[in-house]
Order: structure tokens, then sequence, then C-alpha cells
């Protein structure tokens, strides 16, 4: 299937590693072209040297909650590549904790950068991207159930995503579309720390896969197509909506 990416230009944020650098591996291999962020030089070099370098990505050290962030993502694109076509707005997860031990400072640190910071390069992208343009937010299970030991997550994830619903009735008569995925386990560095808290992580992760319908982790190459797809021109017509990306974890319909 051709998702029509070729020679198109993307962001991505926090795509030096995990769930974020697996979407711009799949929109590389498709013909995209990439403009990456994360918060370190190293990583950020790195990640460009394993999306096939300079000709096809562009690294660009860079904080979601930084005000200017949106702003110099757009610029790297243009200058390097001379267009923009959409972005992936992806961010580390905020601290685990329940709702009795998370402190307000990590509550505001989260909303920086997982809420405001999301919602501010949206905002920008939003005003720059013309007819066929995509915006996408990746978000979490927890916008429709409550993942135990991440309180903070429980309470910002669902907001951003009616953020993004909202921005996607507002875009729809520019041909800009909007979408939400919804991860649960994907085998990243994250969720393999979040398996280690309680001190058992071989045990965490035989509990949580006999919880997912298909008995196993998500890959990151797995969820990355799928983000690929939900840019592309191939998914013309689909806009408002969250897709869950975790092998059937979430039983509501």
């Amino acid at each position: 299937m051709d998702l029509g990416l070729e020679g198109r230009v993307y962001a991505v944020t926090a795509a030096s590693r995990g769930l974020g650098f697996a979407s711009a591996e799949a929109l590389v291999a498709d013909g995209a072209r990439v403009v990456v962020t994360g918060r370190g030089q190293a990583s950020v070099d790195e990640a460009v040297k394993r999306l096939s370098g300079p000709a096809s990505a562009v690294g660009v050290v860079a904080d979601n909650a930084a005000p200017d962030t949106a702003e110099r993502l757009i610029a790297a694109a243009e200058q390097h590549f001379g267009r923009i076509d959409g972005v992936l707005i992806s961010a580390g997860g905020p601290p685990a904790g329940s709702m009795l031990s998370a402190t307000d400072e990590e509550w505001v640190g989260a909303f920086e950068s997982v809420f405001l910071g999301a919602v501010r390069i949206a905002r920008r992208f939003a005003a720059e991207l013309g007819e066929g343009g995509a915006i996408g937010f990746v978000l979490s299970g927890s916008v429709r159930e409550p993942i135990g030991g991440l309180a903070i997550s429980n309470g910002l994830r669902p907001g951003l995503a009616m953020a993004a619903k909202t921005l996607a009735e507002e875009l729809g008569p520019r041909g800009i579309r909007v979408f939400g995925l919804l991860p649960a386990r994907i085998d990243t560095e994250r969720v393999q720390h979040l398996d280690s808290l309680g001190g058992d992580p071989e045990g965490a992760r035989a509990r949580a896969s006999a919880g997912i319908p298909l008995r196993r982790y998500g890959r990151p190459e797995e969820f990355g197509k799928v983000a690929a797809f939900y840019l592309s021109p191939a998914a013309s017509y689909l806009t408002g909506v969250m897709v869950p990306v975790d092998g059937g974890v979430l039983k509501g319909i």
C-alpha cells in the first residue's frame, strides 16, 4: 500500500528514542523526511544517524515545554526540506505515583510538558499547515481508563485528548486532520522502567502480558507504522479519532 509519504516532511517531537523514534523511522522508511527533537545533542545526532542521515532527517535539541520549540521545528523543516506537512507530538511520560503522593511540582512540570507544551506546538503548526496537513498526539490508554500508579498521566491525558478533538473540529474546514494515538504496553525504555519500579520487572511484565488479549507487549515499530499511516495522505478521511495501539487491552468500544 502506498501511503503517499514520498517527499513529505513531518516534525516528530521526543524522537531520539521510544515511540517518537519508531514513528520517525516508519515515516522515513516510506519516503518522508523528518525533523526530530530530543533533549540532548548526542541523542539527537544518534537518532539522525540511525534515520539515514541529513538527507532524510534533521535534529533539533528542544523540549516540548519551551515556548519556541514549534517555531524552531518549522524553521528547520523549511530551511532543510522546503516544506512542512505535519507534526507528531510525543512527550516523555509524567512521573509515576499515586494521587496522594504526587507533588505540586510534579503536576506543574508535567502540565507544562505533556499538556501545555503539546497544545502550544499544535496551535503553532495549525497556523502553518495547509490542506492535507496532519497533527497527531501520542497520548495513552489512560485517556479511556486510569492506569494504576500513573495518577498524573490519568489526570492530564484525557484533557489533552479532548483538546485534540476540539482542534479537529476547528481545523476540519481547512482540510487539516487531528488525531490521537493511545499506546499501552509497548516495549520501550519508559515501559521497562515502569515495570522495574516494583523490584520484579519480569513478574510485572508477565502479569501485564496476561491482561493483553494478544498476550504480549507491542513492539515500537508496530506503533510507528500506525503513526505513519495516520499522518499520511492514505488516512485523508480520518480526523478527530483516538486510536488504541494496545493489543486489545482497552475493553470499551
